[in-house]
């Protein structure tokens, strides 16, 4: 262990997210009758220009009138770029209540961007004395956010999560795709021929470097990567698909933009009953050796060390996590 601690963020459930436009009161009502863990209204992209005014009036009114139960809440403000944002934190800190757990910044290029925010909800909160301390949740989806994941990943002490935007980071970018989230039949390889001349072609993920650098900024800073949005809502398998990557990867959880996507995230991103119980007998195993001096030991044909003991309290902490909520 290097001689650096890694701070944790706050633990919080987080192995889904469901956007919800601020501008619809009723599916943020449908929002908190959800099994979802993290809600997140929005007044950035899902809001129209002349309804962010609204928006915000229903986010307040929601914020102290809708029950959403153990949930934790976000809001996504409008772009530092705009002159949306400033009036997104003042009222909703101001009029909201104690109710409303994190704030998340869109499209963060630079650490810069972050301090700006946390100074404005800091002063903010300091003049209405908000008892509890609002969290940050960080949008990556720019070259520029990509470029500076690390220092951005740090730049805050109110720093929770960092989130990949796929749609936005591909035009960003650039990228030759039009899909939010998921593969492209163009990124693939071609193998060589075989004796038949036969040639094969793999599909590959062209997403799969964005989300591990971003992954290796989150963890490196004590914060929860979350892949983001999958566009396609007609297609589940497309969807658990692209989180079972992304929880191996190692993902806390992945965007929900609609309801059915919530049940495939929760699942996807929560230990079975089998990793759980591995898990548990890894931990017994240890404990074992430990007691007869050995630093390792076989369990099933395999070999377990004190890194398996890591990682076996990462799943039995998962696993209380969720029981807890």
């Amino acid at each position: 262990m290097s001689f650096t601690i890694v701070e944790q963020a706050p633990p919080r459930l987080n192995r889904s997210e469901l956007a919800v436009p601020g501008s619809n009161y009723r599916f943020i009502e449908k929002a908190a009758a959800s099994d979802v863990d993290v809600v997140f209204l929005d007044l950035e992209d899902a809001v129209a220009p002349d309804d962010k005014p609204q928006a915000r009036k229903n986010i307040v009114k929601a914020l102290n009138e809708v029950d959403f139960g153990k949930k934790s809440i976000s809001v996504r403000i409008n772009g530092l770029d705009t002159h949306y944002m400033y009036r997104d934190v003042v009222d909703i800190i101001e009029q909201g209540g104690e109710r409303l757990d994190l704030i998340m910044i869109p499209k963060v290029g630079t650490a810069a961007d972050v301090y700006a925010v946390d100074m404005l909800v800091t002063q903010v909160e300091e003049a209405v004395g908000r008892k509890k301390k609002l969290g940050l949740e960080m949008l990556i989806e720019t070259a520029l956010g990509m470029a500076n994941v690390e220092e951005i990943a740090r730049a805050s002490k109110r720093n929770e999560s960092l989130h990949f935007g796929v749609a936005d980071y591909a035009a960003s970018t650039r990228a030759r795709t039009t899909g939010i989230g998921g593969p492209n039949p163009r990124y693939g390889v071609l193998t060589d021929a075989d004796e038949t001349g036969q040639r094969d072609y793999h599909w590959g993920d062209m997403w799969h470097y964005a989300i591990a650098r971003m992954v290796v900024a989150a963890r490196a800073a004590g914060l929860r990567p979350l892949d983001g949005p999958f566009g396609d809502f007609s297609d589940p398998d497309g969807y658990r698909a692209q989180a079972y990557r992304a929880a191996v990867l190692g993902c806390e959880g992945k965007w929900a933009i609609h309801p059915s996507q919530i049940g495939m995230a929760n699942e996807v991103f929560s230990p079975s009953e089998d990793e759980i119980g591995k898990a548990k007998r890894i931990l017994d195993a240890m404990a074992q050796a430990q007691k007869e001096g050995k630093g390792a030991v076989s369990l099933d044909g395999k070999l377990i060390d004190i890194a398996s003991i890591k990682q076996a309290e990462v799943m039995v902490r998962k696993a209380e996590q969720i029981a807890a909520a």
